[in-house]
C-alpha cells in the first residue's frame, strides 16, 4: 500500500500539508468540505505536489517535515518538483 504526503492550494492562495492512503478520496473529501476545518472555508483546493512513500510512518515523518517549512521552502519543493516531472526524474526518494 502506498502513503501520500500533498500539498494543497487553497482558494485564498494558502497552501495545506497532508497524509493519506487514498490519494483521490482525500482531494474529493477536501472539495466537499468534510476533509479538514483550515480547508473547509477556503474551497476549492487544488492538488500542487505529492510524494509517494511505502511506509505510513516515513509518509508522516515527511509531513512533519514539510509543515515545519516556512511558505517560502515550501514554494521552493513545489518548483523543484514541477522540474523534476519536466525532467521525467523522481522528486524525492524514501
Amino acid at each position: 500500500m502506498l502513503h501520500f504526503v500533498y500539498l494543497l492550494k487553497c482558494k485564498d492562495n494558502t497552501l495545506y500539508c497532508g497524509y493519506t492512503n487514498n490519494l483521490e478520496k482525500r482531494i474529493s473529501t477536501h472539495n466537499s468540505g468534510k476533509a479538514s476545518k483550515y480547508t473547509r472555508g477556503r474551497l476549492p483546493v487544488k492538488l500542487i505536489y505529492v510524494e509517494e512513500h511505502f511506509s505510513k510512518s516515513n509518509a508522516l515523518k515527511r509531513e512533519y517535515k514539510i509543515k515545519q517549512l516556512s511558505k517560502y521552502e515550501k514554494e521552493n519543493l513545489i518548483n523543484q518538483n514541477q522540474n523534476q516531472l519536466l525532467l521525467n526524474t523522481p522528486p524525492y526518494n524514501t
